[in-house]
């Protein structure tokens, strides 16, 4: 399918940043984005990149009462030589259309996925910012934009893709954040679609999150929604413990996303000849180690902020001090070895690394 382009004009365009510090996350976005169609009778069409510009819904679209919506998020990052990269993309595509499936929703051909990013990406590429830890985040969405009340699958759907500058997630930047355990609620339960990157999910924590905001921790690490005993991940990233000389990670068992960085952690851990599980972790086992000093790390991971070391654990009313409160020296290891990779400084073993064109 053709990707038509419809420029901005030069009069309605954006001012860049200038100050890379004050980026955030989220916050800003380019001046164009990408836009496709579907329709059952047709599949999908009308691909174009356009002004950035609000959308047209009507108040009867299936999204804003039925939920059938899923996202990624991703990043391009600006080489030292200018060069500009992907990291990993074509897993992201690939979880999307298992999103996509697990909600009903059609599936995006891979190659036409890749060229609209790719497109977008480089008509935007004044806005990648130059700093190291800065990039151009990524946000491909997919929305059911079908007129109806009934509870069914929507026969219509609207595929769009937006990018922005960004800088640190957290605003601790790479220093050990603090989180708080929740017994009370859970993120996802058995059968559901807790591995899919699906917005029920991230609405259904919110509660939990604010609750733990306002007592002060940055995230809520969810345990397993039948026993409130086994760790599943921590806000909305996966979680790492290393325990004596071993990293351990619970397992991908449905209600967990499966991550990106989560695979490339645990790809990089293995090669560098450390001994990497995939297992359940019960709160007490983290306890046990943690009084027995055999817990020494524990980092979280995802797109948005790589690696991010945990600092306290709060659990049952009772904080635990992970490694004195500082960054242990995997996570700090891990986090630039994924940054060098993500910027081209150094080799890619693994293949994960596409310039872009």
């Amino acid at each position: 399918m053709e990707i038509r382009i419809v420029p901005a004009p030069p009069e309605k365009r954006k001012a860049k940043p200038t100050d890379e510090s004050k980026l955030g996350f989220g916050r800003i976005f380019t001046d164009h984005f990408f836009t496709m169609k579907y329709h059952q009778e047709r599949g999908w069409y009308d691909a174009m990149i356009e002004p950035y510009r609000p959308l047209s819904l009507e108040p009867t679209a299936m999204c804003l009462h039925y939920g059938q919506e899923v996202f990624e998020g991703l990043k391009a990052y600006r080489g030292r030589d200018g060069s500009i990269f992907l990291f990993r993309p074509f897993e992201n595509i690939k979880r999307m259309n298992i999103s996509a499936e697990r909600l009903c929703m059609p599936t995006i051909d891979t190659e036409l996925f890749m060229e609209a990013m790719k497109k977008l990406v480089l008509m935007e590429q004044d806005w990648i910012p130059h700093g190291r830890g800065t990039s151009l985040y990524i946000r491909p969405t997919m929305i059911a934009t079908e007129r109806s009340l009934g509870v069914h699958p929507s026969n219509e759907y609207l595929f769009f893709i937006v990018v922005g500058p960004v800088g640190a997630y957290y605003p601790e930047g790479f220093n050990p954040t603090k989180i708080y355990v929740s017994e009370e609620y859970v993120r996802s339960t058995p059968g559901g679609t807790g591995y899919c990157k699906a917005a029920g999910n991230y609405a259904a924590s919110l509660y939990a999150s604010k609750l733990a905001t306002e007592m002060g921790y940055t995230q809520v690490l969810w345990l397993d929604a039948i026993e409130r005993r086994y760790i599943e991940e921590v806000g909305t990233s996966n979680i790492f413990f290393v325990i004596d000389d071993e990293l351990i990670t619970p397992p991908l068992a449905g209600t967990i996303l499966p991550g990106v960085t989560r695979d490339s952690v645990i790809k990089i851990v293995r090669s560098w000849g450390i001994p990497v599980l995939e297992r359940p972790l019960a709160m007490d086992e983290i306890i046990s180690a943690s009084a027995d000093g055999k817990l020494k790390e524990v980092f979280a991971s995802g797109t948005a902020a790589i690696v991010s070391p945990i600092g306290h654990i709060c659990y049952q009313g009772k904080v635990h001090i992970i490694g004195q409160g500082r960054t242990g020296p995997l996570a700090e290891r891990l986090y630039n070895e994924i940054l060098e990779i993500q910027y081209g400084e150094k080799e890619d073993p693994f293949g994960w690394r596409v310039k872009i064109d």
